[in-house]
């Protein structure tokens, strides 16, 4: 399974784009977020939302959603196609209702369902996406009264979209067979609603070695070689895992 982080910034970063990522396995892409800098960062590399198979989200914030109403509406009006939508069961309505309806209804077209192909996911179940890449969402705190979801995929690899620091959590994971964690990073302390580096160097070097970084601000290269045994993810570059 490759990876390749579309852009790697904070919601507020413009040097980074928007926290998404592409997950590539032989016959199937799937874009794990879809922000406001998304489509532009896609178009970047090369790639059109055509050449998507689905999206999935975490959580109903514009760095990880903003870029939906455009991937719609390209693929009603370029390609004739209703995107694959995977998402927690629990944001399915928040999301058309809060976030998405008022820009795209028009006419008839008066639900998500108009617009999306939707797929609801529950959580702590193992959902089969494609042959070659499964899915388990975890629900994960991020900001009060809002649900917000981490992904396990292949049950080794941990991609945490937005979340508190839970040392606990990243201990049960590693003794479940996660070997890989992409984790958000907010640089200066304290986290609020990110873990922050500090946070994430309390952690034990052996569990430090398996922590990539992503979700950081534009001052990232500033803290280069002060992140213990953790590494940033760079910006487009396609890691195997």
């Amino acid at each position: 399974m490759n990876i390749q982080m579309i852009g790697t910034g904070s919601a507020f970063a413009k040097k980074y784009d928007n926290n998404n990522a592409l997950i590539e396995v032989p016959g199937f892409k799937l874009l794990v977020d879809c922000g406001i800098t998304l489509p532009k960062a896609l178009h970047e590399t090369n790639r059109s939302f055509d050449e998507l198979d689905a999206v999935l989200i975490s959580h109903i914030h514009g760095d990880h959603v903003g870029g939906l109403e455009e991937y719609a509406f390209q693929m009603m009006f370029l390609y004739g196609k209703k995107p694959v939508l995977y998402i927690a069961s629990s944001l399915v309505e928040p999301l058309w209702e809060q976030t998405l309806r008022g820009g795209l209804t028009q006419g008839p077209l008066q639900s998500i369902d108009d617009f999306f192909e939707v797929r609801r996911l529950e959580e702590g179940i193992e959902h089969e996406l494609h042959p070659g890449l499964k899915v388990k969402l975890l629900q994960t705190e991020h900001i009060v009264g809002k649900d917000s979801y981490s992904f396990i995929f292949n049950q080794h690899f941990f991609y945490s979209a937005d979340m508190k620091f839970s040392q606990a959590l990243l201990e049960q994971l590693v003794e479940d067979g996660v070997n890989t964690i992409f984790h958000d990073c907010q640089l200066i302390a304290p986290g609020v609603v990110h873990a922050c580096l500090d946070e994430l160097l309390t952690l034990p070097e052996p569990l430090q070695e398996k922590v990539w970084l992503m979700h950081y601000g534009d001052t990232m290269e500033n803290y280069i070689g002060h992140t213990g045994k953790m590494r940033f993810v760079q910006q487009r570059e396609i890691y195997t895992v």
